[in-house]
């Protein structure tokens, strides 16, 4: 099963995220299938590639909670349904 979920990056105490399409046996940070987004919690800033994200949410991907609602603030599925 493919997942939508974080990848942590940056330095201790400056974390920053990207969002990635994985495995969901693979590690937190392995290799993903691809990056489809970027998180930063600290500025709160969110930069999303929604095609990409639609068309692996139509394939079957399951977002993690966080994602998940990364995704209903951009109204990212809303676009799904349509």
């Amino acid at each position: 099963m493919i997942k939508l979920r974080l990848k942590r990056f940056g330095k201790k105490r400056e974390v920053s995220y990207r969002i990635v399409a994985m495995k969901n046996t693979d590690r937190r940070d392995g290799r993903p299938l691809a990056e489809i987004g970027f998180y930063n919690p600290r500025t709160d800033e969110t930069r999303l590639d929604v095609p990409a994200i639609v068309k692996y949410l139509q394939q079957g991907a399951q977002p993690t909670k966080t994602v998940k609602h990364l995704l209903e603030k951009a109204n990212v599925f809303e676009q799904v349904r349509a």
